[in-house]
C-alpha cells in the first residue's frame, strides 16, 4: 500500500521520483482531482489517489506518494470524471501504431529508470561557418521501401543513415517535431482548429481540422517525451540517445525542432529544453510558435554553448556594443533568403541587388540559416517545375498552402517529356544548389533536394503520410548527375574557406594585399552593373584572408554568374603576376564559356551562357 504526504512543493510540474517517493504536481480547477495509478504489466488500475484542500498552492495540487515501483508502475491524473494524461510525462508505455488514433486512457505516462551509458560522448560545438544542415522528417525519411534500412521511418532509421549524410557533407541535422505529439485527435478530445495554420497556411481562421492525420506535428505535444511510433523498439528514449550518441561519435549534431502555441507558459520553455539537453544531449533547438520569451532564452547561461534557432534576435540588446560571442550560438532563421534568391533564380527584375546582399551577409553576433527550400513550400524540383501548387490530395479544393511561391516550370507543367524543359530544370537546380553552397551564411537543405525530390507540386503536404512525404530513395539513381554535382560543390565550398567566413566580408583591402576581401564585376573588371535591369555579376572572393587554412584551395574564387536569359560577358579581373584563372565548374552542360576570352585594360572578358554560373579559381 502506498504512503502520502503533502510536501507543499509544486514545481516542477508532473510526476519525479524524489527521496524514495513520486512528487505528483498538477494544475487543476476541478471540484475533484488526484492521481490514478495503475500496473505497468496488465494495464489495470492499482490505487486512486484524490488531492485534497491541504495538497493545493493556488491552481496547484501537489503530493508525495511513497512505496511506487516506478519501474512497474504507470500513472494518470483525472479531474471529475475526465481522465487526463500527464503532458509532462517522460514515457509512455503503451505502444499506439502511427496514425492509430488513441484514447486518453493509452496515454498512461511511466517513469525513465534504465541509465544510459553515454560512454565518452561529446557534443561537437560546430562553429555556424563549418556547418551543413540537413532538415528531415523522422518517418518520412527512411519509411519509404527504397530507403534500405531495417527500420523504417525511425530515430534508428536515421541512424543506419549516418554515414550517407557524412557522404554528402551534413554536419547538422535538424527534425521536425520529434517529441510526442498526436497525430490523430485523442478520441475524447474535440478537435480543435489546425495548430499551425499561423505559420504555415495549412488551415483557414475557425477551419476545423476534424480527424485529419497532423503529419508534420506542429502542435501542443508531450514535451518531455521522444516520439514513441517513431522508435523501432519498445524503449524510445533509449533509441534516441543512442541516435545522439552515434551522430556525435561522428562528430555530427542533432538540432529540434520545437512548436509552442501561445499557451506554453514562458517558463516552461526554458524547463523543456533545459531537459532535452541533460538527458538527451541535443545540440540545439529551433522554436517556432508565438509570444516565445527568445530574450530570456538567449540570455540564459545554461543556454549559453546549445544552438538557438529563430526569425530573428535583438543581438544588440542582448550583448554590449564591444561584446562578441566567441562562438555564437545564436542563428537567424526566416525566410528572406528563400524568397529573394528564388526570385533571382528565375529570373525576375529588381533582384540582383537584394541576392548580392543575401549572398555575403551574416548576421551580427550571431549565425544565419539560409535555404532554398524547406518542409513548408515546394521541394528543389517542383520549384522548377511548377508554377502553381497541386494540393488536391490535401482534400481541401487545392485552398491551403501559400500561393506565392516564386517557382518557375521552366516551360511545362509538372512531369514532361521535353529534353529542352528536362534540361533546363536540372541547370537550374544546379544553379539553386551554387547559391545555397557559394553564399556566406550557414546553408540548410530539405531531405532529398540533393537529388531532386518531387513532392508531385503539393507545397504543403501536412497531412500526407504516404509516397508524397516519404523519400524515395531510388532518386540517387535517376537523378545521379545532380546528385553527383551536390557532392563536388559541398568538397568545393569545403576546400576554400574564404567561402565560409566567420565574420561578413567587408569589401574592403583591410589587409594591404592589393584586393578587397570580396568585389563585385561586371562586363568590365571593378565596375558592377546592378540596377534594375541586370541579371548578371561577377562576384570575386580574395583567399589572402583565409590564409590562417591552410586548406585552402587557390588564393581566388571567382563566381560568374547570369540568371538572364541570353549570354552576358562578365570581366574577371587581372590576378598577382605568376597567376591565371582556371574554370572550375560550370552549370552549363556544355562549359559554354569562351575560354579564348578578350584581353580588357583591367581584366579578361568571358561570355557566360544564360541562366548558368561558372565558378573560376585562380592558380
Amino acid at each position: 500500500m502506498t504512503k502520502h504526504f503533502s510536501h507543499k512543493q509544486p514545481y516542477p510540474l508532473g510526476a519525479h521520483v524524489e527521496d524514495g517517493g513520486v512528487r505528483f504536481s498538477l494544475v487543476s480547477r476541478a471540484e475533484t482531482c488526484g492521481i490514478l495509478l495503475y500496473d505497468r504489466r496488465t494495464g489495470r488500475l492499482s490505487e486512486k489517489i484524490p488531492f485534497t484542500r491541504d495538497d493545493r498552492i493556488g491552481n496547484v495540487y501537489c503530493r508525495t506518494v511513497k512505496g511506487i515501483h516506478t519501474e512497474a508502475c504507470t500513472y494518470l491524473f483525472y479531474e471529475d470524471e475526465r481522465l487526463i494524461p500527464d503532458e509532462r510525462g517522460r514515457v509512455f508505455p503503451i505502444r499506439i501504431p502511427y496514425g492509430k488514433e488513441r484514447r486518453q486512457e493509452d496515454m498512461k505516462a511511466g517513469f525513465l529508470t534504465e541509465e544510459f551509458d553515454w560512454g565518452e560522448d561529446r557534443a561537437p560545438r560546430i562553429p555556424y561557418h563549418h556547418a551543413l544542415c540537413y532538415c528531415l522528417h523522422v518517418r518520412g525519411f527512411t519509411k519509404h521501401a527504397s530507403s534500405g534500412v531495417e527500420h523504417r521511418g525511425t530515430f534508428a532509421g536515421i541512424k543506419e543513415k549516418i554515414p550517407y549524410l557524412k557522404e554528402i557533407g551534413v554536419t547538422t541535422i535538424e527534425l521536425q517535431p520529434a517529441y510526442e505529439f498526436t497525430e490523430i485527435p485523442l478520441k475524447e478530445d474535440h478537435p480543435q482548429n489546425l495548430p499551425y495554420a499561423a505559420i504555415s497556411g495549412a488551415a483557414k481562421e475557425g477551419k476545423s481540422a476534424g480527424s485529419k492525420l497532423n503529419y508534420w506535428g506542429y502542435t501542443k505535444g508531450y514535451y518531455y517525451a521522444p516520439k514513441a511510433a517513431y522508435a523501432a523498439e519498445s524503449d524510445p528514449a533509449q533509441e534516441f540517445k543512442e541516435l545522439v550518441k552515434s551522430l556525435h561519435e561522428n562528430r555530427m549534431e542533432l538540432v529540434m525542432q520545437f512548436y509552442f502555441p501561445k499557451e506554453v507558459k514562458c517558463t516552461e520553455i526554458l524547463d523543456i529544453l533545459c531537459f532535452w539537453i541533460l538527458e538527451y544531449r541535443v545540440d540545439g533547438f529551433h522554436l517556432l510558435g508565438e509570444n516565445l520569451p527568445m530574450d530570456m532564452l538567449a540570455g540564459d547561461d545554461a543556454l549559453a554553448d546549445t544552438k538557438l534557432w529563430y526569425y530573428s534576435f535583438d543581438t544588440d540588446r542582448l550583448y554590449s556594443r564591444n561584446e562578441q560571442p566567441g562562438c555564437p550560438h545564436l542563428a537567424e532563421y526566416n525566410d528572406a533568403w528563400y524568397y529573394d534568391m528564388r526570385r533571382f533564380l528565375k529570373g525576375d527584375g529588381n533582384m540582383l541587388g537584394s541576392a548580392l546582399y543575401h549572398m555575403r551577409h551574416i548576421p551580427s553576433k550571431a549565425g544565419g540559416i539560409h535555404y532554398l527550400s524547406n518542409y513548408f513550400g515546394f521541394t528543389l524540383a517542383d520549384m522548377v517545375s511548377y508554377d502553381y501548387k497541386h494540393n488536391e490530395d490535401n482534400k481541401e479544393e487545392n485552398r491551403d498552402g501559400t500561393d506565392y511561391n516564386c517557382s518557375w516550370n521552366c516551360g511545362d507543367e509538372g512531369a514532361t517529356r521535353r529534353r529542352s524543359v528536362r534540361e533546363l530544370r536540372l541547370k537550374q537546380m544546379k544553379n539553386a544548389m551554387c547559391l545555397l553552397l557559394l553564399s556566406q551564411s550557414t546553408p540548410l537543405i530539405f531531405m532529398g533536394d540533393e537529388f531532386a525530390n518531387s513532392q508531385k507540386g503539393n507545397n504543403n503536404p501536412y497531412c500526407q503520410d504516404n509516397t508524397v512525404t516519404w523519400l524515395d530513395w531510388r532518386g540517387i539513381e535517376r537523378n545521379g548527375e545532380l546528385h553527383a554535382f551536390w557532392k563536388m560543390l559541398v568538397g568545393f565550398r569545403q576546400r576554400n574557406p574564404i567561402l565560409r567566413p566567420e565574420k561578413e566580408l567587408r569589401l574592403m583591402d583591410y589587409i594591404a594585399c592589393g584586393y578587397p576581401d570580396l568585389s563585385y564585376h561586371g562586363q568590365y573588371a571593378w565596375r558592377p552593373e546592378t540596377g534594375g535591369n541586370y541579371r548578371h555579376i561577377g562576384i570575386m572572393l580574395c583567399g589572402k584572408y583565409a590564409q590562417s587554412h591552410k586548406d585552402c584551395d587557390g588564393a581566388f574564387v571567382y563566381l560568374a554568374i547570369n540568371m538572364y536569359w541570353e549570354r552576358r560577358g562578365l570581366a574577371l579581373p587581372k590576378l598577382p603576376k605568376g597567376m591565371e584563372w582556371e574554370l572550375a565548374f560550370s552549370t552549363e552542360p556544355e562549359c559554354a564559356q569562351k575560354e579564348d576570352g578578350k584581353e580588357e585594360s583591367e581584366g579578361l572578358l568571358r561570355e557566360v551562357a544564360s541562366r548558368s554560373i561558372a565558378v573560376y579559381v585562380a592558380k
